[in-house]
């Protein structure tokens, strides 16, 4: 459990201070132990990074796979628009996306190369996760028959990518605004009429 509430603290502290930022003696202390304690379950700081930064990662996905099923009682339209909203929403509030996303654009240098292996497998599973919601929507004729189910999930993912670096560079007004047009733009041009 000591390693759990460990990881739990040290995801606070990363996300607020990054990487630099964080310290293993104030991780230590709001934990209730000495900071020679975290080496029993950690190796050292590089260790407990990359093993809070798996663990967001897999509970990232876990959300996004649950959003994006194909089976949901939901239109696709308002499923694809709320998966987008629902993320900004989560960035917004959430310390596991908001870190996540940070260290993905903005990883300790010397963590780059594993980092950036753990951000490229994140997004395939979510272009994959999307492309199986797309291969739904096309077998209910739901897509146009002239877009592809890949060119549909590139798009969408393309959009994704646009309002994600709206949540790391812009405000909530760019990013409301990005999401109205790029929306319409996307929407209109996959949709069967």
């Amino acid at each position: 459990m000591t390693s759990q509430k460990i990881m739990s603290v040290a995801l606070r502290h990363f996300a607020r201070n990054g990487y630099e930022g964080a310290s293993l003696a104030d991780i230590a202390t709001e934990v209730g132990i000495k900071k020679p304690s975290i080496y029993n379950h950690f190796k050292g700081k590089d260790d407990l990074f990359m093993a809070v930064y798996q663990d967001v990662a897999k509970r990232e996905l876990h959300f996004v796979e649950a959003y994006l099923k194909p089976d949901r009682h939901v239109q696709l339209e308002q499923q694809l628009f709320g998966f987008l909203s629902g993320y900004k929403e989560r960035y917004e509030k959430e310390e596991d996306t908001k870190f996540f996303l940070r260290m993905s654009f903005f990883p300790p240098v010397h963590l780059q190369q594993q980092s950036l292996k753990m951000s490229l497998f994140y997004i395939d599973q979510m272009a994959d996760q999307a492309k199986v919601l797309f291969q739904s929507a096309k077998q209910e004729g739901l897509i146009h028959a002239d877009v592809t189910i890949e060119q549909a999930t590139g798009a969408y993912m393309a959009v994704l990518d646009s309002l994600v670096v709206e949540m790391l560079y812009g405000d909530h007004d760019h990013l409301m605004k990005r999401l109205e047009v790029t929306w319409h733009v996307f929407w209109r041009g996959v949709r069967n009429i």
